[in-house]
């Protein structure tokens, strides 16, 4: 066929130029669309889930030394607690280090320095749509209370989709976009201090295979988020709530249910003393910010958990997996719960705290659409 032949020679000039025009207009819209919405779990926030219950097992924080019995039978030779020897406390020793750690978090300046009254104390979300979710009506729920810290920020920094293979990589997107939302809230990356993680992994598997690369992952995030946070102090975990979905789906149980191990065992990993897991500055080189349990957030749907929380359909949205209001309001109020009373919180989380009592962590539960990208609280 010749170039005569071909009708896209043929078209007028002034025909290509209007599409030449017409195209370069759609790119620059696309381009002024923040990065961060193609993150945003828009999808998965409406409807109610419909799925029906299946008792799952029994939360960690009440199996105790007793063994874990998968909801298929299998015997697994695991006990639980959310520390070791079923303990939900921390061991001696880790508390003590946690409480020294935690006086030390007071407000910086961008470079890192000590400054009371124009610091900051910047504690950010790692995690998936649900973290999302989560922090973000926390955030908003502590907007107006005058107990906390008056230089306390917090960057929601988790992202839809974002689950915790995503975040092995230190030059992934979803690493770049928790740099670039720092900026635009002009934190710098020496400002960081804190950090609450809540992850997971897709689809079903196998245990403890599942549980133990879920773990592999946590692992390499705390070394990212060192590596290019290297003033970060503490990270607190907390594991996937209550899914009514089972063997398959997006995040089904009893999978949701066994993240909690994951973040059991990379705890006692620390508290045993792995060097590939050090906080502690005269054990050697530093690779991880201290850790700890946050707030405890599953519960086996229906059958109230011994502090009463309850996963309902209603709490979940049509995925039967994504938390809807009611189920962001039960987050968002343990979260608040847990770091006004935690010994390794409180001193900085709160304002004028002083640190006459032994306020342990309760698992104290409240009955309630998350912005995409990140959101921040400063008063």
């Amino acid at each position: 066929m010749n170039s005569s032949s071909n009708p896209k020679t043929n078209l007028p000039k002034k025909f290509l130029l209007k599409i030449l025009i017409g195209g370069l207009s759609i790119a620059l819209i696309l381009s002024a669309i923040p990065f961060k919405n193609f993150f945003s779990p828009v999808n998965a926030q409406s409807g109610v889930c419909t799925g029906e219950f299946q008792s799952v097992g029994i939360p960690l924080t009440e199996l105790g030394t007793a063994e874990y019995i998968r909801m298929d039978g299998l015997n697994t030779g695991f006990s639980g607690g959310l520390y070791p020897d079923g303990s939900n406390q921390r061991p001696p020793a880790h508390e003590i280090a946690g409480r020294n750690i935690a006086r030390s978090i007071v407000p910086l300046d961008s470079s890192g320095s000590p400054d009371p009254e124009n610091g900051k104390i910047v504690m950010l979300s790692i995690g998936m749509s649900n973290t999302n979710a989560e922090y973000d009506t926390f955030s908003k729920n502590v907007e107006e209370d005058s107990q906390l810290h008056p230089r306390l920020m917090l960057i929601n920094g988790a992202l839809g989709g974002q689950t915790s293979d995503k975040w092995t990589d230190p030059n992934a997107i979803s690493w770049q976009e928790l740099s670039n939302t720092l900026e635009r809230y002009q934190v710098s990356a020496q400002q960081v201090q804190v950090a609450w993680i809540k992850e997971t992994q897709t689809r079903g598997g196998d245990f403890p295979a599942k549980a133990q690369a879920l773990q592999a992952d946590l692992e390499q995030i705390l070394k990212n988020l060192k590596a290019a946070y290297p003033n970060v102090k503490i990270a607190y975990f907390s594991s996937r709530i209550y899914s009514y979905t089972y063997w398959r789906g997006l995040s089904p149980e009893p999978n949701a249910y066994e993240t909690g191990f994951a973040v059991k065992w990379l705890i006692e990993k620390q508290i045993n003393g792995d060097p590939e897991l050090n906080f502690d500055p005269q054990n050697g080189p530093v690779t991880v910010p201290y850790l700890s349990w946050g707030p405890y957030l599953w519960a086996d749907g229906q059958n109230p958990r011994e502090d009463g929380l309850v996963w309902l359909p209603e709490d979940l949205t049509f995925d039967c997996t994504h938390p809807t209001e009611s189920g962001r309001q039960k987050v968002a109020g343990m979260l608040l719960d847990f770091f006004k009373t935690d010994t390794t919180t409180r001193i900085w989380f709160m304002e004028n705290f002083t640190e006459d009592s032994d306020i342990y962590l309760p698992l104290v539960t409240h009955t309630a659409q998350p912005l995409p990208g990140a959101s921040v609280f400063a008063r």
